[in-house]
């Protein structure tokens, strides 16, 4: 890995960079989102409004933040979360992503849309990973693509479930830009007549851990644990399918109580900081999604860019776990949040970086 550590001090330089490099048309689906855009803008209300109550004198002189992922122990809960055509961030794509995530030691979740295609990313990954799906096909398409999941090593697969219909993003409507990789996919149908159906067909033909992205209630999540689904994934595709709806931070509490222990719980919706990381798992997720975050340091730096974001990531982290009082996330508890704070910024999707305004 080449030298970063003066180039690269704060989460925000990374921003700074990945702008630089993209093109207008890229940055836009980096940092874009849906018609009014306000579900994105409630994910970071919803981290903003959450806030923490520290304990103090406690010993919290060794710190440890790793956690367990399927059978590995990893250096956060966090993950790299599936994105689509990551090769127009950095022309490796998935394969960087497999590499910088594996050197640094957290999950990376490839996407059905990205290239190089799974078997690529999986040769390139050290770490543990997981392949999720956009149901373009019928049963048998499903089924060709656990086989080679599996024949891969893959530690789990997880299907889309909130993309019926493709929504409208205005930036590039308004643009008149046609997306590459949306102009080719096809089967979009399969995807809009996926039910539970293929979800008990799913868990009823193949072994392999099965995950839920997209599940935004406690009603849903009570029926994917009712299937036998592994791991509930709250997330709202970074606020760019469904307008208007709320924050995963505050859809979280209510999926935890309706999974009532019966799976693991994902989440994801503009985590950007160790705080949010703490908060997140404070409230009862198992594991943090990365989206727009990791995003920049690939479009920064490649692998190594990603390897850099992770390491500041962990540093915040291990200080809002020790500055909370506790030694690792399995020490937090629910009393260490405090829901309901008031906001001290307009919520954006660089609300996380105050100093973006500054010049810094």
């Amino acid at each position: 890995m080449r030298n970063f550590e003066e180039r690269y001090q704060v989460l925000h330089e990374f921003v700074k960079a990945a702008k630089i490099k993209l093109n207008h048309n890229v940055w836009d689906y980096l940092v874009g989102a849906t018609e009014t855009e306000t579900t994105l803008a409630r994910n970071r209300m919803a981290i903003d409004t959450v806030a923490l109550r520290p304990r103090v004198l406690n010993d919290v002189s060794k710190v440890d933040p790793s956690v367990d992922f399927f059978g590995h122990r990893i250096r956060l809960p966090v993950f790299c979360a599936p994105v689509g055509s990551l090769e127009s961030f950095e022309p490796g794509g998935g394969v960087s992503v497999a590499k910088g995530s594996g050197a640094f030691g957290v999950p990376y979740m490839l996407s059905s849309v990205s290239q190089p295609g799974l078997e690529a990313c999986a040769e390139a990954s050290k770490g543990p990973k997981v392949f999720q799906l956009y149901v373009r096909g019928d049963d048998a398409f499903v089924d060709d693509y656990v086989r080679r999941v599996v024949d891969s090593g893959y530690d789990a697969f997880c299907m889309t479930v909130d993309t019926a219909h493709y929504s409208r993003r205005e930036r590039d409507i308004a643009k008149r830009f046609v997306k590459t990789w949306r102009a080719a996919n096809t089967g979009m149908d399969h995807q809009a007549a996926l039910s539970w159906r293929e979800v008990a067909r799913f868990k009823e033909k193949h072994k392999i851990p099965l995950i839920l992205k997209g599940i935004g209630t406690g009603e849903d999540a009570a029926i994917a644990c009712e299937h036998g689904v592994d791991v509930i994934y709250v997330s709202n595709h970074g606020g760019r399918q469904l307008d208007g709806g709320r924050g995963s931070l505050d859809v979280l509490p209510e999926v935890v109580e309706a999974v009532a222990g019966r799976a693991k719980i994902m989440v994801d919706g503009s985590f950007s900081r160790g705080t949010d990381i703490v908060k997140a798992v404070a409230l009862g997720a198992d594991w943090v999604g990365l989206g727009r975050l990791y995003l920049y340091g690939l479009a920064a730096e490649g692998a190594d860019g990603i390897e850099r974001l992770l390491e500041i990531l962990e540093d915040e982290v291990i200080k809002a776990l020790g500055l909370t009082g506790v030694n690792n996330f399995g020490q937090l508890t629910r009393g260490h949040v405090h829901i309901g704070a008031p906001p001290v910024v307009f919520p954006n999707v660089h609300s996380a970086f105050p100093l973006l305004k500054e010049g810094y």
